[in-house]
């Protein structure tokens, strides 16, 4: 078992099911924390303050850690390890693009704008996009979920605006995960991370499974994840035993 310490940025509570057999893998092999976030219904959905709140709690560790995050809670330990850098011992995203504020909220409301249908029918058409194909009962249950996702998730984009946000290079180790079958982070915005990639930076591409990969295929994903972090820790070590000699 590594002695490392990892934390979970959810900030999507109707959707944390899909994220823990991925969490179980993984904590069989570190000691990975889950730091949640639920916006409330008199808030501004806004990243600001799930991040000013993530560094509340983070800013007292004694140590930096690694953090991962799918979709939104991805954006926002992306935006965490911009901020404070000296914080972050690697950063691992799941189902963020090279333009990573798309998050399937941006897809939802472009859809809205787009297509003459009622919001159940979208909604339908997202849990296609972002779970495959399923049947009428399970389709139901998928679209409670998303609604529920819509209003307790703290993501920028509505139906007046989609913000942008300019991509630059992490400076902590970063890995990337998505599918090759996601119709949200397609390939190529998975790959197109390699722009701002250092030489310690990796790209891992699931094979399928869609937007929520990791729940389809936790254990490939989370040794995936496992591999990556420890070769950053050797990596370190190595680099921490150099400067002493």
């Amino acid at each position: 078992m590594m002695s490392e310490q990892a934390l979970w940025i959810s900030v999507s509570p109707t959707l944390k099911k899909f994220h823990r057999p991925l969490l179980t893998t993984l904590s069989q092999e570190l000691t990975i924390r889950e730091w949640q976030y639920q916006q409330a219904a008199d808030e501004p959905s806004t990243l600001d303050l799930p991040l000013t709140l993530l560094h509340d709690y983070l800013k007292y560790c004694d140590q930096p850690l690694h953090l991962l995050g799918h979709s939104t809670g991805g954006i926002v330990a992306l935006l965490y390890a911009y901020r404070y850098p000296e914080r972050v011992k690697s950063l691992t995203l799941l189902g963020v693009g090279v333009h990573p504020l798309i998050d399937w909220h941006a897809h939802y409301y472009t859809y809205r704008q787009l297509l003459p249908c009622s919001r159940e029918i979208v909604l339908a058409q997202m849990v296609r996009a972002l779970f495959g194909q399923q049947d009428p009962k399970r389709t139901q249950q998928f679209v409670k979920c998303l609604e529920g996702d819509l209003h307790a998730t703290p993501s920028p984009h509505s139906l007046m605006q989609r913000p942008h946000l300019e991509t630059e290079a992490v400076a902590s180790p970063l890995l990337v995960c998505g599918s090759n079958d996601d119709v949200i982070i397609d390939p190529c915005a998975l790959h197109d991370w390699k722009t701002y990639f250092k030489p310690e930076d990796e790209i891992w591409e699931c094979w399928q499974g869609h937007h929520f990969f990791h729940y389809h295929y936790p254990q490939a994903v989370g040794n995936a994840i496992l591999k990556f972090l420890k070769n950053v820790v050797n990596h370190q070590v190595c680099e921490k035993s150099v400067n002493q000699t």
